[in-house]
């Protein structure tokens, strides 16, 4: 199969650009991340405005913010850690979507993504030129996809519900999550509180 020249309309150096730009560096996983999204895009109808979901924390929500309109601030985009390099996206109304993962099989033929993607080599011992490289030459190669139904159920947005003031911290919080806000009743991760 040919290289992959571009994600998601733009060319792929353009994009790692954008990735070094937003996230700091072009980590493989955000350009991986980049191949992902461009995927279920190519299987997804052009005309839906889509939700997303990330089953891992690390980069690939960044790829999918800077590649969609889904964001963490706006509520589109959902983080579901479940430790897999996964991502969805989905027709909001109706759950309809695609998944797109890395499939470790396929990475067999590619071994310098592979010792990254497993942690086989401590990362100072990795050589970040050809794994950029093998990365740019498999593309989305290294992943499948499947059709998925989401629970919307699970991933629907929740809308706060009226606003108090905590009689404790005097700050505002939603009036449904008790007496007092979530972080005076020690759910927040501050020691100094």
């Amino acid at each position: 199969m040919p290289k992959q020249n571009t994600i998601c309309s733009n060319p792929v150096k353009k994009y790692i650009e954008q990735a070094k730009s937003f996230h700091g560096y072009a980590a493989p996983g955000i350009i991986i991340g980049g191949f992902m999204v461009d995927l279920a895009y190519r299987h997804l109808p052009e005309e839906v405005l889509l939700d997303a979901i990330s089953e891992t924390q690390v980069c690939l929500p960044d790829a999918l913010q800077l590649l969609t309109h889904c964001t963490v601030g706006n509520g589109w985009l959902k983080v579901i850690d479940l430790g897999r390099y996964a991502l969805t996206l989905y027709d909001p109304n109706n759950g309809n979507g695609i998944r797109v993962y890395v499939n470790p099989v396929k990475l067999e033929k590619w071994p310098e993504i592979k010792n990254w993607f497993f942690k086989l080599v401590p990362k100072k011992e990795q050589d970040t030129q050809r794994l950029m490289k093998q990365i740019q030459e498999a593309g989305s190669d290294i992943c499948d996809y499947e059709k998925v139904k989401v629970k919307l159920s699970e991933v629907t947005k929740k809308h706060h519900s009226s606003l108090g003031i905590c009689s404790r911290c005097k700050e505002s919080y939603p009036v449904a999550d008790g007496d007092v806000c979530l972080g005076c009743q020690g759910k927040a991760p501050y020691l100094n509180k």
